[in-house]
Order: structure tokens, then sequence, then C-alpha cells
């Protein structure tokens, strides 16, 4: 209980000093530390679950079990490895002109609130305060989306606003039906909204309002994860937002986004004996990743692209998810990790080469490996990372996923293996100019921090060689819990 309450303390009281002392330039020191204490912790917690089991405290009202505790240490892992690369990545963004004093404050307090709504949201055990801490993640990112102040970025921050506002409202009205459900079985004495108590009698809900009430939690927490064709969002706010933003949505908010679908879905299933569920994942899964890899051939934005690489593989891991069972869970928890791996560790290096060269623009990006070498070769080692080249985890991963889909869902396989094939073709084409090209450019002036950008792809590459044993456990616990 103790590592929880640091684990949620530690950035609550982040976010409270950064908003006070977040223009000062020791600034960016005091966000890694309260990065790395959050991770020590979540460390911490972990071994508590593994050794003693899921964690139930503060008057049921929080749960940590196999599925939630990795992904809590997932989301500080990466946290804390943003937080080191923006120390370099904002003073540059200062130099610029980009960010003022109020506007650090603004960035590092909402940095540090943000991870605690992230990691209030994976432990709450109450199905209300979920909504409530994905609503609280919503507005701390429209602000650090905004954070720039140019036009551009407060139209893509309102955009956020508006369809993640519209996507949240679905999931509190489909909330207020899960309560509705649920009292006529616990009564109001029965705290309704806890998971816990809604696993154990999910078989005596009502058929009919679960039906409706899944339908709108799918479209509310659907939206946040990026589904087609409640993306519009998601590309806007990568491409106007700082970087580090960037690398925790794609790395961090997606991943808890599709947790609550999750945790829905396993009460649904239980509700209605029926594949609803399955087929509503499938279907808007397989329909992201179809349109993603479309969308991924007309991009010129480098960040853009990426943020539609993300819609796909957010996609894939949905449909995995949808399909169910041992094989497909487990694949899709593991795509789960490697894509916020390698995804991150690919915004790094795009924020590093977009600095350098001033421009957004892939055309005009050119020559990473000759401006800094370790920028070039991280980008493309990244890139052929997230395209699911082996021996890297995302393939691992893919690779499981198809096969499955052959077995169970043989008429899904023509359109994954044509969506990949033309995210792999568009992506590659693109990169390549950028990283071996022609340059005129010169070294930057403060050296990167790609440290990450390594540890990340290193991770990646390790997880598609050999899973630990106990990474393993949690995985195949977490699958079984999912049922499917």
């Amino acid at each position: 209980m103790q590592a929880l309450l640091f684990v949620l303390g530690i950035p609550l009281l982040g976010s409270a000093v950064l908003a006070f002392t977040g223009h000062r330039s020791y600034a960016r020191d005091i966000n890694v530390g309260f990065s790395l204490g959050t991770f020590l912790a979540a460390c911490t917690l972990t071994v508590q679950v593994i050794s003693g089991g899921s964690l139930l405290v503060w008057n049921q009202q929080f749960f940590v079990d196999p599925l939630n505790v990795f992904l809590v240490t997932l989301t500080a892992f990466v946290g804390l490895t943003t937080a080191i690369f923006s120390r370099p990545y904002m003073r540059v963004e200062q130099d610029h002109g980009k960010m003022t004093p109020p506007r650090m404050r603004l960035y590092h307090g909402m940095y540090q609130l943000f991870s605690f709504t992230m990691l209030v949201g994976l432990t709450t055990n109450n199905m209300g305060i979920l909504w409530v801490a994905m609503e609280a993640a919503t507005l701390t990112t429209v602000l650090l989306v905004s954070v720039y102040r140019t036009a551009a970025s407060l139209e893509a921050a309102w955009k956020y606003f508006i369809l993640c506002g519209v996507g949240i409202a679905q999931a509190l009205f489909g909330t207020v039906l899960l309560y509705m459900a649920a009292d006529k079985v616990l009564g109001t004495e029965g705290a309704t909204l806890l998971w816990t108590n809604l696993d154990i009698i999910k078989t005596r809900l009502d058929p009919n309002i679960i039906t409706l009430a899944f339908a709108f939690l799918f479209i509310g927490y659907g939206t946040k994860v990026g589904l087609v064709p409640l993306h519009n969002w998601l590309p806007d706010a990568h491409a106007e937002g700082p970087t580090p933003v960037s690398a925790v949505l794609s790395g961090l908010l997606l991943n808890v986004a599709m947790y609550a679908v999750l945790r829905c879905k396993v009460l649904t299933d239980g509700a209605l004996n029926s594949a609803l569920a399955s087929q509503l994942m499938m279907g808007f899964g397989l329909l992201s990743v179809v349109v993603a890899a479309f969308f991924l051939s007309r991009q010129k934005d480098v960040k853009r692209m990426f943020s539609y690489s993300s819609i796909e593989h957010m996609g894939l891991i949905t449909f995995a998810f949808g399909m169910g069972g041992p094989v497909a869970n487990f694949a899709g928890l593991l795509h789960m990790t490697v894509h916020s791996l390698t995804k991150s560790a690919i915004f790094f290096t795009v924020g590093h080469a977009t600095q350098k060269a001033g421009t957004q623009l892939m055309s005009e990006i050119r020559g990473l490996i000759k401006v800094n070498p370790a920028v070039g070769w991280g980008m493309i080692l990244g890139v052929m990372a997230i395209l699911g080249m082996p021996p890297f985890g995302v393939f691992a991963s893919e690779f499981l996923i198809l096969t499955t889909a052959m077995r169970e869902q043989p008429w899904a396989t023509p359109f994954l293996l044509l969506a990949l094939g033309v995210a792999f073709a568009s992506m590659l084409s693109r990169v390549l100019p950028m990283v071996f090209g022609e340059t005129s450019l010169r070294r930057l002036a403060h050296p990167p921090a790609l440290v990450p950008v390594f540890v990340h792809l290193g991770l990646a590459l390790a997880l598609g060689l050999y899973i630990p044993r106990y990474l393993d456990g949690w995985y195949v616990q977490a699958a079984r819990m999912l049922g499917g």
C-alpha cells in the first residue's frame, strides 16, 4: 500500500512543485527527479504484487493486479525516459524563443500532472474514478498540446478538446448505465462501481443495459484510443505539440484508454455471453489498421506520419483483443509494450531531427546519418522495429496476431497483410531519404539525449528474442483474466 501511495503521490507533488519552479534552469532536472522517483516506486509496487498477489486498498477504491501492474511500470518508465529526453529538447526550444518562462512552468507542471492522471486511471478500482482520470488526462494534454500558443497548436488543442470531450461524455453515459445495471443486483449500498464487485456479479447484470453501456463506453474510450473514425484529433495533437508530448501520447495515453476498454469488455463478455464486444473491437480495429495504413502514404509532416502509425498499431491491438483467447490476448499485451517503447523512441529521434532542420516536412529533412549518426541510426532502427522487422518485439507480436487471425478469423487476414504491406512501403520510402540523403546542415547546438532512444530500442529488441519469465508470467495471467 505504501508503494502505491508513492506511485500516485510523487507525480502529484511534482506537479505542484513545478507549477511554481518550472521556469527555473534546474526545473528540467527536478522533472527528471520526480519521474525517477515515480519509476522506483512503480518497481517496488511491482515486486509487492509479484510476491504477495493482487492489492486491494483504500476502502477498495484502488486495485493492482497482473493486468495493470506491468502497465503501471511501463507508464512510469516511459515517463522517466521522456523527461530525460525533454531536458536538451526544451532547452533548444527556449533558445528558439518557442518556450517562455510561463510556458515552461505550464509544461513541467502539466507533465507531472498528466503522469498522475495516467497512474490513477490504471490503478483505480472505481469505474467512476477511471472516467474522472481520463477526463483529467484530456484537460492536461490539451494544455500541453497548446503550449506553443501558435494558431496551429491552438486549433489542434481545440479539436482535441472537442472530439475527446464528446467521446468522454459518451463514456460517462456508459458508466451511468453500468451503475444502473449493477444497482439492480448489488443495491445502493453495494459499491456498485467497484470493478472487483462488478466482475463477481457480471453474469447477473441485465444484458440489455450492458449492451447499451458497452456501446457508449467503447465509443468514449475508443476516441481516446484513436480508433477510426474518431481519430482526427490524434494527428493534429502530435504534429502541433512539443515532441515529448507526442511521445507520451503515443506511449502512455493510448495504452491507458485501451486498458479502460479491456476492463469494460471483461464485464460485457460475462454479462452477455455473446461475441458482441469482440465483434465491435475486431471491426473497428481492422478499420483503423486499413485506413491508417493508406493515410500514411499521403503524409508530408513527419510527426503526422508517425501519429497515423500509432492509429494503425492501436487498431491492430484492438483487433487482437477482439479475437480474444490466450494467444491473441498475450500478443495484444506484448504489442502494447513494444509499441510504447518503439514509438516513443522514434519520437525522440524525430524531435532532434526537426529541431535541427527547423521544419517537420519530410522533404526538407535530409542526411541525419551525417548531421548526427546516433540520431540517424536511432530513427532507421526505430522505423525498422515499428514496421515489424525481425528480431524486434513488434515482429513477434504481429506474427502471433496474424497467425491467430489465419486460424480463427481468416477473412480478416488479407486486409491485415495488405495494410501492413502498404504501411511498410509508405513509411520506409519516406524515412530512407531523411536518414541517408544529402544535406548541408550542421550539428545540433546542444548534445541530444539519445540514451533513452537506444534503451527503448534495446528493450524492444530483447522482447523479440526472449521474454523474461516474470514478464511472461504477467502476460499469461493477464491474458487469462481477459478471457475471450
